[in-house]
């Protein structure tokens, strides 16, 4: 009997394995399980994805799409005159407020990367993605900065059950931004007058 063609098979199971870690957790990730819970043979899993670590990382590239998404659907970031650290506060406010499955899916994924060497190269993406983008409306190492604020500022919200504050978030991200350098030094002020000798 021919094998079907199935050119959709590989994208199932990148699917099936985020769901596999969305319910069960990295723990419960293997190519029999994701087999199974995209209902394709074991042969299937391993013909895509020959170790554990290559699927994991096709899952972790996938799940990072999530925060570039809400990016491009606010577009706010491409705006020279837009408040930069209101819209950073807004963009994680909206991501948050999203699938917070999906969120704790990314981040566990994420942080599988240090324990899986494999995965660092794609681990680094989001933060060096994200950077480039604010690079445009800021410096580089201020860029950083401000990825690794937001990263910290989402992952105290996920390990803390904390509802997130937005204005505490945009307060925090707008003292990482460069203050104005005014263009002539003020003048200094003026020497109180002194009295008569003597006096």
């Amino acid at each position: 009997m021919p094998r079907r063609h199935d050119p959709e098979r590989r994208q199932r199971i990148i699917d099936a394995a985020i769901r596999v870690v969305g319910n069960k957790g990295l723990a419960g990730l293997s190519h029999r399980t994701v087999a199974a819970e995209a209902d394709v043979p074991l042969g299937s899993t391993t013909y895509h994805f020959a170790t554990l670590d290559e699927l994991m990382t096709a899952a972790l590239r996938q799940a990072n799409e999530g925060f570039a998404k809400v990016i491009a659907a606010r577009g706010g970031l491409t705006d020279a005159d837009a408040d930069l650290p209101a819209e950073l506060a807004g963009l994680l406010g909206e991501w948050l407020a999203g699938d917070r499955t999906g969120v704790e899916l990314e981040y566990e994924l994420y942080l599988a990367a240090l324990r899986r060497p494999a995965l660092r190269p794609v681990a680094a993406e989001w933060a060096e993605d994200v950077a480039a983008l604010l690079a445009r409306r800021t410096d580089p190492l201020t860029a950083r900065a401000l990825v690794a604020l937001m990263d910290g500022i989402c992952l105290q919200v996920l390990l803390t059950g904390a509802p997130y504050d937005e204005e505490y978030a945009r307060d925090a991200l707008s003292r990482l931004m460069p203050r104005p350098r005014p263009d002539t030094e003020a003048p200094s002020a003026p020497r109180p007058s002194e009295g008569p000798a003597g006096r």
